[in-house]
């Protein structure tokens, strides 16, 4: 018999700490919390609500004993949906590089009836989705969510956040790779204001970096994310009383943001992604992209207009799609979310 383990006390009415909200981090459990969170415009923790999902499915069409790809699976919610519409006839084949929130979405998947001969999981990168296609054959639907999963977002130990204090890690695979604390002691001031140019348009990145790179000089080691949304803070000074809050938040975000996409190679997977993409492609094969910044968008768009130039693709999405007013109230994170999609010749 199983020991039983008693859960984690907290002080105070509600739980506070990641570790500590247990109702939250197992919604199959525990519905009614997870849907009046959801109903309040807020993300409970250790879950990701799966962003323009009716949106999607038109533009995939995935009739039953079709072959698809989710080429980042994440929580599993778009995976899920696909695989309902195959309807037990046909194959969705999964692909994430994070280890540890794949495993719990796999397990997910295979309790809800999803077994092998339907749903397959590769722990890869969609760079390399050439790999899957030579094990697997050409793809009659494929979907690429580039966002990060709020799973990821709300553990404090993945350092993805700059609301909470945690190691500054920001890896997509944890048990690879430099750490964004790591890439910042290894790189000069000027990459620095690079990447924050080039990652995420950041309007103050000669202040940022110039008070990054002082306060390392200074012996202070940048390793948490609360030293850095502090040297973020220092930086912005000079903005006015009234205005610094917002600007102190929206500079935190896009900090953050240029270093996830240096520390996992962003632009170079999704480059990679692009290049092989038609190549897996079945005539006819519809894909689906979103994407949560301009530099992505201006990837997807470039590509597929010269791919449709080329006869490559017959048809593109004219214009990005948005998520519903509704969805956004729900869901605030679906906010700054775009699709595209192509069919392939």
């Amino acid at each position: 018999m199983e020991e039983h383990k008693r859960r984690v006390h907290y002080s105070g009415k509600y739980p506070r700490k990641f570790e500590e909200k247990y109702k939250e981090k197992d919604p199959l459990k525990y519905a009614d919390t997870v849907a009046r969170v959801i109903s309040k415009g807020s993300t409970p923790a250790g879950m990701h609500i799966s962003i323009m999902v009716k949106e999607i499915l038109e533009v995939l069409k995935i009739q039953p004993g079709e072959q698809g790809l989710d080429c980042t699976l994440g929580y599993g919610g778009h995976t899920r949906k696909m695989l309902e519409a195959l309807d037990g006839k046909g194959c969705v084949y999964g692909l994430d590089v994070d280890p540890i929130e794949s495993k719990k979405t796999v397990e997910r998947l295979r309790e809800a009836g999803f077994g092998e001969d339907i749903f397959r999981f590769r722990l890869i990168n969609f760079a390399n989705i050439d790999q899957v296609a030579a094990e697997a054959g050409k793809f009659d639907f494929v979907l690429a969510d580039l966002g990060v999963s709020s799973m990821q977002i709300d553990d404090p130990s993945r350092g993805f956040s700059y609301k909470i204090d945690g190691p500054l890690d920001l890896r997509l695979d944890p048990e690879h790779g430099e750490s964004a604390a790591e890439r910042l002691h290894k790189i000069t001031r000027d990459e620095f204001k690079g990447m924050l140019i080039e990652n995420s348009d950041e309007p103050y990145a000669d202040e940022i970096s110039d008070k990054v790179f002082n306060l390392m000089k200074k012996g202070d080691p940048m390793d948490t994310t609360t030293a850095l949304r502090k040297a973020v803070e220092a930086a912005l000074w000079k903005v006015p009383k009234e205005e610094k809050a917002d600007a102190v938040k929206k500079s935190c975000a896009r900090v953050f943001q240029a270093l996830r996409i240096d520390v996992n190679s962003e632009f170079e997977v999704l480059y990679s992604f692009l290049e092989k993409l038609p190549d897996i492609l079945n005539s006819g094969a519809r894909v689906a992209i979103l994407t949560f910044h301009s530099g992505e968008d201006r990837l997807v768009k470039k590509s597929f207009k010269a791919l449709k130039k080329a006869g490559i693709y017959s048809d593109i999405s004219d214009d990005v799609t948005r998520p519903s007013g509704e969805e956004i109230r729900l869901n605030p994170r679906s906010k700054s979310t775009k699709l595209r999609w192509a069919v392939k010749a």
